[in-house]
């Protein structure tokens, strides 16, 4: 279903243009999908599983025959000279001295081969491919961790647009009441019915409620900027949330996360394979104690010459051959393998410490998160009652102004107290939103429920 998603988003991106930018429309889910493809910390998690994968081959190749020809041709200028005993049966007794310089050799020499080695045993090499396929397992972790962060980023980023644009329209509404208020306390003023400094207090909220619009439509911008990165589309889209606040996060799903106990964290697991990483490296530091033994085999061809024409002729090429096994037997390397085990060991020690404290950090987290969420809908709660309570209080004071009963400063001060109020819930209802993902999170199931 996701990738259906991806997909439809992606051939519409070009589709939904308008008169300036591209917009692109998107709903909660599809912004997920988008970005799980997209965003570049999880293309580059994506080329690390990769690049896991090339090292596992890279090492499986070093236990197969390794084979390498060579080509050489040599030419010497002046040929070396060899030093015989001067006596029988290479004396002259008519060159003085006790040695005979002779040149042995030719101008040109040239040699064709192809060696192979086979590897027969090396303990190191065992222990480095199950090495390379735990690494394997360490990236595939790696990049479902960076989903769980993408995911964490964009629904957070998504929240705070939707929260942006409720800010925006309650500020218009805001603006619109007092806009209508200033211009009834105007004719009141002008008919004698109301003094200048009603039609100035009205003023000066109007001007606060402008000033509100003005920094929402500011911090909108911010938001949806913040998004777009975070999802990896490109800026110069225009973005357009398909789905309004009401939509998500229903009560009942609130209430049944409250009730989750949740699954292993990705961490641990990531924690875990680091363990086995070490482990292993125990095992090939132990295992270069032991002998390597390698296959041999050489075959190559030799010839000479006098001169270069000469050099490439037939009668002048001899062949060889040669089949062998090679055995190291380390015997002494300074303690050097000593130290690298006392180390893994050290490490090993101190992973399992980190492995205990992750566990009791997840409890703690699990605790905190779901006491956040409990608190943030309590508080959502009572803001809740208050914007209603602020809503009912402003209504009364216009009606009883309205009526000559009532005072334009108490219109002035409900609607203040109605525009915090709004501005409460607002943030409230934000850091509720935020807490339930928080919990998600903590719970490990934030990637699963996507």
């Amino acid at each position: 279903m996701k990738k259906y998603l991806l997909i439809l988003l992606c051939l519409s991106l070009p589709v939904l243009h308008g008169n300036a930018q591209e917009i692109v429309r998107l709903t909660l889910e599809e912004a997920l999908s988008y970005s799980l493809e997209n965003n570049v910390n999880v293309k580059n998690a994506k080329l690390e599983t990769l690049i896991s994968k090339a090292t596992v081959k890279e090492t499986t190749a070093t236990g197969l025959p390794q084979v390498n020809g060579n080509f050489d041709l040599n030419y010497n200028p002046a040929i070396p000279i060899v030093f015989l005993p001067n006596e029988p049966p290479f004396g002259d007794p008519n060159v003085p001295g006790d040695v005979i310089p002779a040149r042995f050799g030719v101008s040109y020499q040239s040699n064709l081969g192809v060696n192979m080695t086979q590897m027969i045993f090396d303990g190191s090499f065992f222990v480095g491919l199950r090495a390379a396929k735990t690494y394997k397992q360490l990236t595939d972790l790696d990049l479902v961790k960076t989903k769980v962060d993408v995911i964490e980023s964009v629904k957070k980023a998504y929240f705070g647009v939707l929260v942006n644009e409720e800010r925006i329209r309650l500020s218009r509404a805001n603006l619109a009441r007092i806009d209508t208020l200033l211009s009834e306390t105007r004719a009141l003023n002008e008919a004698g019915f109301a003094e200048k400094i009603d039609v100035s207090r009205i003023q000066v909220q109007r001007n606060n409620t402008a000033t509100q619009l003005e920094r929402s439509l500011t911090a909108l911008e911010i938001s949806e900027q913040i998004l777009k990165l975070q999802m990896g589309l490109p800026m110069e889209y225009d973005l357009e949330l398909g789905e309004s606040l009401s939509q998500l996060n229903p009560i009942e799903e609130i209430n049944a996360l409250l009730q989750e106990e949740g699954m292993e964290r990705v961490e641990v697991s990531q924690l875990q394979t680091n363990l086995e990483l070490v482990q292993l490296d125990l095992k090939n530091n132990q295992s270069q104690y032991m002998p390597t033994i390698d296959f041999i085999a050489n075959a190559q061809r030799a010839g000479a010459g006098n001169t270069f024409n000469t050099v490439f002729d037939k009668q002048n090429w001899f062949g060889s051959s040669l089949l062998g096994v090679s055995m190291k037997v380390p015997i002494f390397d300074g303690l050097s393998k000593s130290a690298r085990i006392q180390k893994n060991r050290l490490q090993m020690m101190q992973l399992e410490n980190q492995k205990f404290f992750l566990q009791e950090s997840i409890k703690n987290e699990v605790y905190t998160a779901k006491t956040n969420l409990k608190n943030d809908l309590n508080i959502l709660e009572i803001q809740r009652e208050n914007l209603e309570l602020a809503r009912e209080v402003y209504d009364i004071s216009k009606i009883k102004y309205n009526e000559g009963v009532g005072s334009n400063l108490e219109v002035v001060e409900a609607d203040a107290a109605l525009i915090e109020a709004e501005i409460n819930y607002l943030t409230a209802l934000y850091d509720g939103l935020v807490a339930k993902v928080d919990l998600e999170k903590a719970l490990g199931i934030l990637s699963t429920n996507q």
